[in-house]
């Protein structure tokens, strides 16, 4: 009798393995590379694609390549080799990511190209991402509103992403004109290697240093270049007397904006940006259309479908209702009383 129950149970517990094996395997395979975690707003990016792929019961597998090209690489080749169906791919270096795309769709992988465009690859793969000439845009028309006349300072993103190219392509439709005018002089125009703070603030002294501190305006492209030129204006007291520009609604930037010091910042939310990926994944998986408006955005080779979501300007004046309200930002974390 004892026998039986036990072969009972074993039976049992070998039909649930089986029940769970199968249940693990259906599970759609989606793989994340992400690059870096540095930076808030790709903290950000990576929790929300991690809640939004727990809720849809998605088997997420996350590489963080700490921007390194070489190394996204091999992340990804593994990656491949565990056997995803998806790739979500957020190059560090848009042009040799051309590479992984190329990997995967000889394995039969389906590859979104996420936030950063990969370019250069004739290979057919979709792109999520908010409209960045879009981006560039709102930052240099604030600019060119504030500062009516003077010198300025233009820093670009990463040279190796394609959204620095695009942040400035936009901003510079306001600030070229203005150029052409008289009314605004660059007394630097200068790329920021992978998006540094430090960097961004040794171009700044620089510029100060060049121009006597004659500067009146900073067109910074993200919020981590903007802190690091208001290290910069701040060492000579003109931290609050130069208009800046930002994006990412990064917190450090949102109490930099709420003390004076950064003048405004573009809201793109990376809430919706992760979630939307992995419904865009799951979706794939699954053999279904994405619905893209008939939008593209053209990698140097072709045209790549694209979903665009869009950004929003925060400055003082709209920063609770925006960020606070919406849950995006705590209050106390903001509102912080000055060190």
């Amino acid at each position: 009798m004892k026998r039986i129950i036990v072969s009972c149970a074993l039976a049992c517990m070998a039909a649930l393995a089986l029940v769970s094996g199968a249940a693990q395997a259906a599970r759609p395979k989606i793989g994340l590379s992400l690059p870096t975690q540095r930076e808030e707003r790709w903290v950000r990016d990576k929790q929300a694609m991690e809640a939004e792929a727990a809720r849809l019961g998605l088997d997420l597998r996350v590489q963080v390549t700490d921007n390194d090209a070489a190394r996204q690489v091999a992340q990804c080749e593994n990656l491949i080799a565990q056997g995803i169906q998806v790739l979500i791919l957020a190059p560090h270096d848009a042009s040799s990511a051309s590479v992984i795309v190329d990997m995967a769709a000889r394995a039969g992988i389906r590859v979104i190209s996420y936030d950063r465009l990969v370019m250069d690859s004739p290979r057919e793969y979709y792109y999520i991402s908010f409209d960045n000439v879009k981006v560039g845009e709102l930052q240099g028309e604030f600019l060119v509103g504030r500062v009516k006349k003077g010198n300025i300072v233009v820093l670009a993103g990463s040279p190796t992403d394609n959204n620095a190219k695009l942040f400035r392509e936009g901003a510079m439709k306001f600030i070229g004109p203005a150029v052409k005018k008289g009314d605004l002089k660059i007394v630097m125009d200068q790329f920021v290697k992978d998006w540094q703070p430090a960097e961004a603030q040794r171009i700044m002294e620089q510029a100060l240093t060049a121009n006597a501190n004659h500067v009146d305006g900073v067109l910074a492209p993200n919020d981590g270049t903007a802190g690091g030129a208001i290290q910069a204006l701040a060492a000579q007291h003109m931290a609050g007397r130069v208009t800046v520009t930002g994006q990412d609604a990064e917190l450090s930037a949102a109490i930099r904006i709420v003390q004076g010091t950064q003048s405004m910042t573009v809201f793109k939310d990376t809430r919706a940006l992760g979630r939307k990926a992995i419904e865009m994944a799951l979706a794939l998986a699954q053999g279904r259309p994405i619905a893209t408006g008939g939008r593209t955005v053209n990698n140097n080779k072709h045209a790549i479908p694209s979903v665009l979501l869009t950004p929003r300007v925060v400055t003082r004046e709209n920063l609770d209702a925006v960020l606070i309200t919406s849950g995006y930002l705590r209050r106390e974390q903001v509102y912080r009383p000055k060190p």
